[in-house]
């Protein structure tokens, strides 16, 4: 009798052992769902994201960058020249294995290849910061080949415009900040002109508040929420894909768009509209649109866009340099954002932790180039 209670009780140690093993266990599953639903979450009824993104670590000397090509070839005289600019910021530049290969006579390598080449520096913990090499077109093509845990399992900072503008979506859907800036094709000059330096800084910790001049189109509000969008004609083709982050709630969109007419753009902003995009934004940031058509009468690309945007009760700041213009400010893809539109002029603030610097705008100057270099740089000609 006493050799089966001493069985009995040893029977129900194990089993209050296991016990507490499968709560554990559970308690761990529960905290991964939890911390994975921080990144974003979705309102099951009407589909809307909610972007709760994570920022990067800032840079540091001696930090590692890497160099890749997701979208069309860069010379590798301009990678060279780039990681020679990065080596001069102090920092350690590594270019992607599959960099200078062509395919089809555009495109960086094949699908697998461009996609290789990401996913070598988003899992390399050792590198802390991703530039693109050039834009042009083919990361929508990348789209299904990317999980969000590709981008969220070690975040870090990727920067890129123009075609980038995918990876971006890609990045803020996982619950990371990016930065929409410069890319190989323009640090190559020199990585001495104002968008480049203060790229440079935003990375290493000093985050720009920017002042802006008053500007004919803009609407007069303040509002708060999550910044997303870049180059429209590549986001907007986008949407209700897993790089679409316009889908989120309380939204800043930003748009910026190069060479295209006024009724292309005019329609992919129907788009939006037709799918909800601008019922989510809570303002409007108009960027640079360059070259762009002249078909209507309409006295610019903000005239036509202001006469939709009226209607909708959110500020619209208009005229900020960002996008294919010889002045591209970097901005914080991802985060939370106040911006201020007055009748004396605008405010753009990051609301993130960083060394708070203000950029008067109209005070900065570059050197003017010719518009057929900067397209070719970008990507959006050959």
């Amino acid at each position: 009798m006493v050799r089966n209670s001493f069985y009995f009780q040893l029977a129900y140690k194990n089993m209050k052992k296991q016990i507490r093993r499968w709560m554990l266990t559970a308690i761990l599953i529960l905290c991964g769902v939890m911390i994975a639903c921080q990144k974003e979450t979705t309102d099951p009824e009407n589909g809307i994201v909610k972007l709760q993104c994570e920022k990067p670590n800032y840079l540091v000397e001696g930090d590692t960058v890497a160099l890749i090509s997701p979208s069309y070839y860069t010379p590798m005289e301009n990678v060279e020249r780039t990681a020679e600019v990065l080596r001069g910021w102090g920092l350690t530049p590594i270019i992607g294995p599959n960099v200078g290969k062509i395919y089809q006579d555009k495109y960086a390598g094949t699908v697998e290849e461009r996609v290789s080449d990401l996913r070598w520096a988003l899992n390399r913990r050792g590198i802390k910061a991703i530039i693109c090499n050039r834009g042009g077109y083919g990361t929508i093509q990348l789209i299904n080949q990317l999980s969000y845990n590709d981008f969220k399992a070690n975040p870090k900072w990727l920067v890129g415009f123009s075609d980038i503008t995918t990876l971006h979506g890609l990045e803020n859907r996982a619950g990371v900040m990016s930065v929409h800036g410069t890319m190989s094709s323009f640090l190559a000059a020199g990585g001495t002109d104002a968008t480049s330096t203060l790229m440079r800084d935003l990375l290493m910790g000093q985050v720009p508040r920017y002042e802006l001049p008053t500007h004919p189109q803009n609407i007069t509000g303040h509002a708060q929420g999550v910044l997303v969008g870049g180059n429209l004609c590549t986001f907007a083709p986008n949407l209700g894909t897993q790089a679409d982050a316009t889908k989120a709630d309380d939204i800043i969109l930003f748009i910026e768009e190069v060479g295209e007419s006024m009724h292309n753009i005019d329609r992919q902003f129907n788009i939006l509209a037709m799918n909800g995009v601008l019922d989510r934004c809570k303002g409007i940031i108009l960027g640079s649109f360059v070259s762009c058509g002249s078909e209507f009468d309409y006295e610019s690309v903000e005239a036509m866009l202001h006469s939709y945007l009226t209607d909708y009760n959110i500020p619209v700041m208009c005229g900020f340099p960002a996008g294919h213009d010889d002045i591209n400010l970097p901005l914080v893809m991802g985060a939370p954002v106040t911006m201020d539109v007055r009748a004396d002029g605008a405010t753009l603030q990051f609301d993130i932790e960083g060394q708070q610097t203000e950029v008067q705008t109209s005070d900065l100057s570059t050197t003017k180039t010719p518009l057929e270099s900067r397209l070719k740089r970008s990507g959006k000609l050959e």
